[in-house]
């Protein structure tokens, strides 16, 4: 009798543990379930959207990371992660901030953003001294690249909100890229232009009596007190934030602490810049690092300063965010 209690009692707590296996207790105490695992997929552009990324890149790869990651090769143009991300091929990408919209419209709010993780990176800069604000630019010719892109919706909001036409007041020549730039202001003394960073670093190195006149973010600042300039962000599919909600709170966990390295040991993050190719060498990379404004906004945070810029964007011109202001439900919180 004593031996048919014991196997009835083996046999009770094997399915007991059975029915165990896959919940898990919250903090109220009531069952759920375990949390499906997967690897997760991550892409960003080379430059500074790349940068706050590095460090963890590097702990995944020596396994130091508590996800578990693939990170796609950074690419040069934000456009390669469009159809990866529509298609479930990536789960995560860090993109520009006006893409990140327009992915959204287009899947019709398949895609979250799920932080801001750089702000603007234009800077004005000039071959002399006859500026010193943005006043100063009127009836000047001014070099820039970005047309009909982010850069010249921000160069016009910033002219508009000092008092200055962009049509009238300025004579803004759009180059196609920024090695057409790099040849104006090599031909022109007293050449004057807005461009973005890590280039204005590199320019810099190349014509030695380059001045920056200002860091557009400060521009910025003096006209909307409300919002940031926001180059890049990080955005999430859905379907991914809603199938692996605790893994996604971890990827966000580290990729902060990332960031934080990013600021504190500038000298290992720009070498790991230059070894991951995101910026052409670890000199460069160190100089431009500060300057690149890499930052990780989550939760309202990010929600105000991205909601407040992509209106300004839409104010514009709305197929700058592909036709409509994302809903609510662009905005991931946690």
């Amino acid at each position: 009798m004593k031996k048919l209690l014991a196997v009835m009692l083996s046999v009770f707590m094997a399915f007991s543990f059975a029915a165990c296996a896959g919940k898990t207790v919250d903090n109220n105490g009531s069952e759920g379930q375990t949390e499906e695992t997967t690897t997760i997929r991550i892409g960003a552009m080379a430059g500074p959207t790349a940068m706050g990324m590095v460090k963890l890149r590097k702990d995944s790869e020596d396994g130091n990371a508590k996800n578990t990651y693939a990170f796609e090769d950074f690419a040069t143009d934000a456009s390669a992660f469009v159809t990866p991300l529509a298609t479930g091929e990536i789960d995560i990408a860090a993109v520009p901030s006006n893409l990140a919209a327009n992915i959204y419209n287009k899947t019709e709010g398949k895609v979250q953003a799920v932080a801001v993780n750089t702000l603007g990176v234009l800077n004005l800069v000039e071959r002399g001294n006859s500026v010193n604000n943005i006043s100063d630019l009127k009836g000047k010719t001014l070099y820039a690249t970005g047309m009909g892109a982010v850069p010249e919706y921000t160069i016009r909001y910033i002219l508009s909100g000092n008092g200055l036409d962009a049509d009238k007041d300025v004579d803004i020549v759009w180059c196609s890229d920024t090695t057409e730039a790099l040849s104006k202001l090599k031909a022109q003394d007293g050449a004057i232009a807005v461009l973005p960073q890590p280039f204005v670093t590199a320019a810099s190195a190349q014509i030695s009596d380059l001045r920056v006149v200002m860091d557009l973010n400060d521009a910025w600042d003096k006209v909307n007190s409300t919002s940031k300039i926001v180059t890049g962000v990080i955005v999430v599919r859905k379907e991914f934030a809603e199938k692996y909600p605790e893994q996604l709170k971890q990827f966000i966990e580290e990729y902060k602490a990332s960031v934080e390295y990013t600021s504190t040991n500038v000298d290992e993050t720009a070498q790991l810049i230059a070894d991951y190719g995101v910026v052409a060498s670890a000199t460069i990379a160190k100089k431009a690092l500060p300057k690149c404004h890499i930052v990780c906004y989550t939760n309202n945070d990010m929600k105000d300063a991205l909601k407040g810029f992509l209106k300004v964007l839409y104010d514009q011109n709305p197929k700058s965010v592909g036709g409509s202001m994302p809903e609510d439900d662009f905005y991931y919180e946690y």
